[in-house]
């Protein structure tokens, strides 16, 4: 019966197993020195010799005859270990008996002492498949099992361990063996099967094996099957990879940044059932390679190939600055592991050819530094000629003066618009000269009960606010200069008839006569001719209220009280009328040294004569309310 090679040519002694010599080695004198431990961790990659070293571990221990430490494979104990005759030698695969049950099972089975062989040894594969309640069960006889009892565990995934388990084992690390061992093994083997293997393949083998033997010696059985002599085309033909040129061709394409090209090679490689994964395995070596040649000064000593591969290799690297390499192997990188997830295989790696052909596309910090370096290139090869490359002209900045042409063509019509806008404020002091006639509503003559000092003496015991000058009470009359004496002799007769309701008619917001014919009227000797002579004597005389008299300044800033206000503009009556009325509604507050007078409408301001009233109004705040102000108007 035939049988494949990879368990045909499994070592039998330590001597055989390749690559890993640092554990041949110990595990060689612990047998030949009787200096076993209990309990053996082996870890590594796959195809490293770790369940061959486990079962020539467990044959030596118990071999008859051991030889230096081997065992002699030619006793009733080894010869019945490799049969599996001999129940004392217990191989447990732990993917699959991984409960805590099995752990039991095995727990009361270590305490019976062996039946053929001198040690009882269980052989756990992939023991970190185990539960942690079975791991729990382990522990006890893990750590002081009978004396008749050996555990040697085997793993990949040595992470996935419990430290208490680890602590508990003598742990042996298999290394990944190198390519040219395993090709000095394979050439070795075909020699033996008589097969004809050519050193580039046993390489190429070598390399797609990635370190495991099993992988290679599995690989090499396919390609016997093929064909009689075993060649690198056989090789890709069973490992299902491209031919180097295809690899070649696809490089330089990137190198090009042609990605029409790159898809139609990769079209061409999937219709010939080429592995997307295997592709991007061998692309990613490539960049890898490229890297190593541009950073190493002996690459050859990194790179597994051969003469003339590693002379094309340089050719290439030298396409690809240091940060495209990077950004490339980036981009393969995570399409690897991408495409172990996804069905659509395909798109991704046309997806990553793009994205390595053409950076821009990308917005990766890897992508602007391959941009940036292309960009350093480009600008060291245009100093070194001394010459602005042809492309360099910009055709596309040609009809750029162009475009400005039309620019003033746009705010010329600008001046056009703020032509009609002086029109529009020319009608507006006429709508709004009729409604400077409020403010003086109702302070044009004296009341019935004796002008307005009558309105405070009713209310001198009230303590009720004041409203009388907020809300001006109605007048009968319209003209609010009624009582102020005959009109001044110097106003000139072309002056047109004012009408009652309207006293300020004809004047605009700043006092200027409207019409050329009222130019001569003086305003500010109109109210001083109206401002009755007889008034002075008036604050000589007794004041019938002493209310008045007593009133304190204000003890801080703040608004002045109301009642004291009305106060105010009633002595005031006695002094100006006309100012009393303008004053009409007003308020005033203190701050500081200043008593600030606030109007009762901002358009009284414009015919206010503000120098007369402040001569009439100081002596009379500083009577009223005992202090000597600077007043302001607002």
């Amino acid at each position: 019966m035939y049988r494949v090679l990879y368990r045909k040519w499994r070592p039998q002694v330590f001597g055989d197993v390749v690559g890993q010599p640092h554990i041949t080695r110990t595990l060689s004198a612990e047998v030949r020195e009787n200096r076993l431990a209990h309990a053996y961790l082996f870890t590594g990659s796959r195809g490293t010799g770790k369940t061959t070293c486990a079962k020539i571990l467990s044959k030596a221990v118990n071999c008859l005859h051991p030889v230096n430490g081997d065992p002699c494979n030619e006793c009733e104990i080894c010869r019945g270990i490799d049969r599996g005759s001999v129940l004392d030698v217990v191989e447990i695969d732990a993917a699959s008996n991984r409960g805590i049950d099995d752990i039991r099972q095995l727990r009361d089975e270590s305490n019976f002492t062996p039946a053929q062989a001198k040690y009882r040894v269980y052989i756990i594969d992939e023991v970190h498949m185990l539960t942690i309640e079975a791991f729990n069960a382990l522990l006890k006889t893990l750590e002081e099992p009978p004396e008749h009892v050996k555990f040697i565990l085997a793993t990949t995934e040595v992470h996935k361990l419990p430290s208490t388990i680890l602590s508990r084992c003598q742990r042996f690390d298999f290394r990944r063996i190198e390519p040219r061992v395993i090709a000095d093994r394979l050439l070795y083997v075909a020699k033996e099967e008589g097969a004809k293997l050519r050193e580039d393949a046993a390489m190429l083998i070598a390399r797609v094996a990635d370190g495991g033997m099993r992988d290679a010696l599995s690989l090499l059985d396919s390609c016997m099957s093929v064909a009689d002599e075993i060649t690198t085309e056989v090789v890709s033909a069973c490992a299902g990879l491209m031919g180097r040129d295809y690899i070649y061709a696809l490089v330089r394409a990137v190198a090009a940044g042609d990605a029409a090209k790159c898809l139609t090679l990769l079209d061409e490689l999937h219709n010939a059932s080429c592995d997307t994964e295997r592709l991007l395995g061998e692309l990613t070596n490539q960049f890898r390679n490229f890297l190593i040649i541009k950073t190493v000064r002996r690459p050859e000593e990194l790179i597994v190939c051969t003469a003339d591969e590693l002379i094309t290799l340089k050719e290439l690297a030298a396409l690809f600055t240091d940060e495209h390499i990077l950004y490339a192997l980036n981009v393969l990188a995570k399409t690897t592991e991408t495409v172990k997830r996804t069905t659509s295989r395909r798109i991704e790696a046309e997806m990553a050819l793009i994205r390595i052909c053409s950076p821009e596309t990308d917005t990766d910090v890897s992508a602007l530094n391959a941009r940036i370096a292309a960009l350093e290139a480009a600008l060291a090869s245009v100093q070194a000629g001394g010459t602005v490359p042809a492309k360099a002209a910009p055709v596309k900045e040609a009809p750029a003066p162009a475009k400005p042409a039309p620019a003033p063509v746009i705010p010329a019509p600008a001046p056009v618009s703020p032509a009609p806008q002086p029109v529009k404020p020319a009608p507006a002091p006429v709508k709004e000269a009729p409604a400077l006639a409020e403010p003086f509503a109702g302070f044009g003559q004296e009341s019935a009960a004796g002008g307005y000092a009558s309105l405070f003496s009713a209310e001198e015991e009230d303590d009720e606010p004041i409203a009388v000058f907020d809300d001006a009470p109605p007048q009968e009359e319209d003209d609010p200069f009624a009582g102020f004496g005959e009109a001044p002799e110097d106003v000139p007769e072309e002056a047109p008839p004012q009408e009652e309701d309207d006293p300020f008619a004809g004047f605009t917001d700043d006092g200027v006569p409207v019409s050329g014919k009222d130019e001569n009227f003086d305003f500010d000797a109109f109210m001083r001719e109206n401002t009755p002579k007889a008034a002075k004597p008036a604050p000589a005389a007794p004041a019938p209220r002493p209310a008045p008299a007593q009133a304190e300044a204000p003890a801080g800033n703040g608004p002045v009280n109301r009642r004291e206000w009305a106060g105010v503009i009633v002595e005031l009556e006695r002094v100006c009328r006309p100012l009393t009325g303008q004053l009409a509604g007003s308020s005033a507050r203190v701050a500081g040294d200043a008593l600030i007078v606030r109007l009762a409408d901002e358009k009284i301001k414009l015919f206010f004569n503000e120098s007369l009233a402040l001569q009439q109004l100081s002596p009379i705040v500083q009577q009223r309310l005992g202090k000597l102000y600077n007043i302001k108007f607002e």
